[in-house]
């Protein structure tokens, strides 16, 4: 008899979650290794919906856009974003947007999202064009490893756009390892301060950042200038509500953490997908030289081959592999019972891959995005790299707007390959990123 989470109840027409009787934290570590594989054998045998026991925890992996849509949406609040980020990433990154629920969340909201409206964005790009132009024209040639260059390069981005600062590179160093251990942190298998290990490390990183804002916000509410750093310590919502040093600390170290990585693991993807399919590449960059190297926000959307690859990319490897819930009563996924205390998985990396709405999902091909086939207007929540419902991801159109800039300069300058049989290998730990750094040979043109 297969084992279940909790017994629906009896007066009832749900199912029970079937659960694995297996150690949960072997079950995780077969999952990080291989997460499709992984998810193909958990639904041959268990079916959409799963559970297993994990560090005490009962997590359940509700799979597909269907229910991705019940749980995202969250129309009777039966799921809550803060508990189940707080779990994994809580101490790193407390009280960022993401981990606030219901009203809490809506207030600190409406107060960010004035940092984030078309005229700010319109003058970040001011702020984000000449700094890449000039980075880009001493982009490195020869073998590079390209992830490591773009986590530089959008990380002096971040801190430019972001907070109004040129650090030098020891410092810009110390951000980025800081940042770097934190996010690690939160899959930390031992999940307690021992000297040298992942969750201390994220405790020490995380005091690292804390002192750096809290030495810079003084200066930032002294003067408004158009960063990012300087809104939020000047914004107000229209009914006079300011945020306190703290917010704008903690929200300022969980949008740079957000807006770099997410960028960074985007144009990684984008890349290799380029090099594996040259044509790709080619017909992007012949694109690239129909517009001047300074582009004009309104470019942005005319970038369609550009915009096409993009979207591929984050069809096969969302930056955020997965979204965690936890129920706050009893409720229900998909007709399977959940009860009032589960973790609650959407797993979009392998929702991305799902046959149903996607032609040949493994297969690179960023037609599929195209007004002809758009596959992923199949269901509103076939395709989610950004989230979705009211924690849907409030940076996206930045983030969208930084790795086009990026990419449009790479493209007209230069052209880079892997040799034919490469697959670039990829660590699945924490976010999605290449064990290698991905190694290719850029050339200038």
């Amino acid at each position: 008899m297969t084992a279940v989470l909790a017994q629906a109840p009896a007066d009832s027409d749900l199912r029970s979650v079937p659960q694995s009787n297996r150690n949960g934290v072997l079950e995780v570590m077969r999952m990080r290794r291989d997460p499709f594989g992984y998810s193909e054998q958990r639904q041959v045998q268990y079916g959409p919906t799963s559970a297993l026991t994990v560090f005490g925890i009962n997590m359940v992996t509700a799979s597909g856009a269907r229910a991705a849509e019940q749980v995202l949406m969250n129309k009777d609040k039966a799921f809550e974003n803060g508990p189940a980020w707080s779990y994994f990433i809580g101490p790193f990154f407390n009280r960022g947007v993401m981990l606030l629920d219901f009203d809490e969340h809506r207030h600190h909201r409406h107060i960010l999202q004035q940092a984030f409206t078309p005229r700010a964005l319109k003058g970040y790009m001011d702020e984000l064009q000449p700094m890449v132009e000039k980075r880009m024209q001493r982009f490195p040639t020869g073998d590079v490893k390209l992830f490591s260059e773009f986590k530089e390069l959008t990380l002096d981005v971040a801190l430019e756009v972001f907070l109004g600062l040129e650090l030098p590179k020891a410092e810009a160093d110390k951000i980025n390892k800081a940042f770097i251990e934190t996010v690690r942190a939160g899959v930390a298998y031992v999940r307690k301060p021992l000297p040298g290990g992942r969750w201390w490390k994220g405790l020490r990183s995380r005091k690292i950042l804390e002192e750096f804002f809290y030495a810079n916000i003084a200066a930032k509410r002294a003067t408004q200038t158009p960063d990012l750093f300087s809104v939020l310590c000047h914004a107000e919502s229209e009914e006079g509500h300011t945020f306190t040093d703290e917010d704008v600390v903690n929200h300022m170290i969980f949008v740079l953490m957000a807006a770099h990585d997410t960028s960074t693991i985007t144009m990684t993807q984008m890349a290799y997908r380029m090099a594996k399919s040259p044509q790709w590449q080619d017909k992007a960059r012949a694109q690239a030289l129909e517009f001047d190297a300074h582009l004009a926000y309104d470019d942005l959307a005319k970038l369609d081959i550009l915009d096409s690859v993009l979207k591929e990319s984050l069809r096969m490897c969302p930056p955020v592999p997965a979204q965690p819930r936890m129920a706050v009563k009893d409720t229900e996924i998909q007709g399977y019972f959940i009860p009032k205390g589960t973790f609650v998985n959407i797993p979009q990396l392998t929702n991305h891959r799902d046959p149903e709405f996607f032609t040949n999902p493994d297969f690179f091909d960023p037609e599929r995005f195209g007004p002809d086939r758009a596959e992923d207007k199949a269901h509103r929540f076939a395709w989610t790299p950004f989230g979705g419902g009211v924690h849907k991801c409030i940076g996206l159109y930045f983030g969208q707007m930084e790795i086009k800039t990026i990419m449009h300069h790479l493209l007209r300058g230069y052209e880079w390959s892997v040799p034919a049989d490469y697959e670039i290998p990829m660590d699945y730990s924490a976010l999605p990123v290449p064990k290698d750094k991905l190694p290719v040979m850029v050339r200038r043109r």
